[in-house]
């Protein structure tokens, strides 16, 4: 999903991904740790929001593994 945007608020993704906040909130953590994923924080009014995007490295990473599918399913 987050290969298809620049940026994506988390209840989008949630939603859209149907998890629960804690789901994403894991899967999240361990994409940014490995360096895959960029979270960032702000508000939107008075409201907080966290935006999610991936990383150069992250988008790369992407592509190569829907290569490898590719390759596998021709």
């Amino acid at each position: 999903m987050l290969a298809a945007a620049e940026r994506a608020e988390f209840g989008f993704v949630r939603d859209n991904v149907e998890v629960t906040d804690s789901v994403l909130s894991k899967q999240m953590s361990s994409l940014e740790q490995a360096g895959y994923v960029k979270v960032s924080k702000g508000f939107v009014g008075k409201r907080p929001r966290t935006w999610l995007s991936l990383t150069r490295d992250g988008r790369r990473r992407f592509e190569r593994h829907l290569n490898a599918l590719r390759e596998i399913a021709s």
